[in-house]
């Protein structure tokens, strides 16, 4: 349940802006006013304004979910267009989906390049990350005995990917073994270069690890990259409107990532990116008459799919645009420090991510001594109903905590005081066993 604090907190929100109706064109424009002369790092700790922005999302008040950077949920107005938007389809699909709904997807390309920073022309709608990256990973002109650069800690559908090329076309995979975490960009770049030949290709880069919150300097790899003539393509799963930049930042040539993460979209929902002159050498995952076209809209082929769905995404960008893409991650990144530095301490605590700007955002790992990821997660979810995800990889072992912008920090609290809890229960059971 919401906490009493948490609960006054809702409360003065209302008072503040008495005339709002929860996601009226009014809340939009007094949630990008408020306090809107001061930093955004002064309006991260705002309980006041964060809390009017819960208000937008119909959360669970029994399971604490921290683990938004799996799916995160929509807010209220995202969830009411999907519905709308199914019923309208079922009055006559295709008629309404082919000739109506479809027509929209031209004005939401151009909604999705303003936040990605970049041409409509290089922006693809599609269902995640996988669809996006495995279309750039499955059509590249590559052959035999080419080289291309991931690493350890790659996500592993696009791994999966990149074996079947290498198993089908005889493509060379190098590995970059990454130490996590780390704190020193100059070593995580020499670690990209020492991997890549003359025979390079392509440099598959992961811009924000699922497995770790470790951020990578993703524009110094590439700029070395490109010194060399290689192309970059870039994993944002789990960076778009989350870290502050745009697309072309980063220089690469390829992106994809999913919009049902960071930005609160519809279950489902995706992007592609691809650097305008690269569109045409590029084959599309599902083949259209022109698979050679420069035409960016060769990939989204897909045949029939639930226009609804893709059609609501315009509404997530509208809730993610008054909010702001500066005092979001602010916000993001001074939650996951919150929680953090509260329990980096305590005895047999693991943290497994950087608490420094420009290593981390929102995800971190922790771990504690005694209990395997399955064992925490268990006991998080059974004793104190909390809802985070278990992870075993490498060097890497704890759970993932991804608290998302409907977060509040009493909600943290209980985080921490769990893991309070489970590291004095544990170190006690450890020293009695001796060890």
């Amino acid at each position: 349940m919401p906490s009493r604090r948490a609960f006054f907190r809702q409360s003065a929100s209302v008072a503040l802006f008495p005339s709002l109706k929860p996601l009226s064109e009014s809340y939009f424009q007094e949630v990008a006013r408020y306090r809107s002369g001061d930093s955004a790092q002064a309006l991260a700790a705002d309980e006041d304004f964060w809390a009017l922005i819960q208000r937008a999302y119909t959360v669970s008040p029994t399971i604490l979910n921290l683990n938004n950077g799996g799916v995160s949920p929509s807010p209220t107005l995202v969830q009411e267009a999907v519905e709308r938007y199914f019923r309208y389809s079922n009055e006559a699909p295709s008629y309404y989906m082919w000739r109506v709904l479809d027509q929209g997807r031209e004005p939401l390309r151009e909604q999705l390049a303003k936040v990605a920073g970049t041409s409509p022309e290089e922006i693809a709608i599609n269902r995640n990350a996988t669809e996006a990256l495995d279309t750039v990973i499955l059509g590249l002109p590559l052959q035999k005995g080419d080289e291309v650069v991931v690493s350890n800690f790659d996500y592993p559908n696009m791994m999966s990917a990149w074996r079947q090329r290498e198993l089908r076309d005889g493509l060379k995979l190098n590995y970059v073994k990454l130490p996590m975490p780390c704190e020193d960009e100059n070593q995580l770049v020499k670690l990209f270069v020492e991997q890549m030949t003359p025979k390079t290709k392509v440099v598959h880069l992961t811009h924000v690890i699922n497995w770790s919150g470790q951020v990578l300097p993703v524009r110094k790899i590439a700029d070395e990259a490109h010194k060399r003539g290689i192309e970059v393509l870039v994993d944002g799963a789990h960076s778009f409107v989350h870290l502050d930049y745009k697309v072309p930042d980063l220089g690469c040539d390829y992106y994809g990532t999913s919009l049902h993460k960071w930005l609160s979209a519809p279950i489902g929902t995706g992007m592609l990116w691809v650097k305008k002159e690269k569109i045409s050498k590029i084959f599309p995952l599902v083949p259209n008459e022109q698979p050679q076209s420069d035409n960016i809209r060769k990939f989204e082929n897909l045949g029939t799919r639930p226009f609804f769905i893709e059609q609501a995404i315009g509404q997530a960008i509208q809730f993610n645009n008054s909010i702001g893409a500066v005092r979001k991650y602010e916000r993001l990144f001074y939650l996951k420090n919150y929680w953090a530095e509260k329990v980096k301490d305590l005895p047999g605590i693991t943290l497994y991510t950087s608490l420094k700007k420009g290593y981390s955002g929102a995800l971190a790992v922790v771990g504690v001594n005694g209990m395997t990821p399955g064992q925490l997660e268990s006991a998080l979810l059974t004793r104190f109903k909390i809802h985070t995800t278990p992870i075993d990889k490498e060097n890497v072992k704890g759970v993932r905590v991804t608290p998302h912008v409907y977060i509040l920090p009493s909600d943290l609290d209980r985080l921490v005081s769990a893991l309070t809890i489970l590291s004095k229960e544990n170190t006690d059971k450890l020293a009695k066993a001796g060890k």
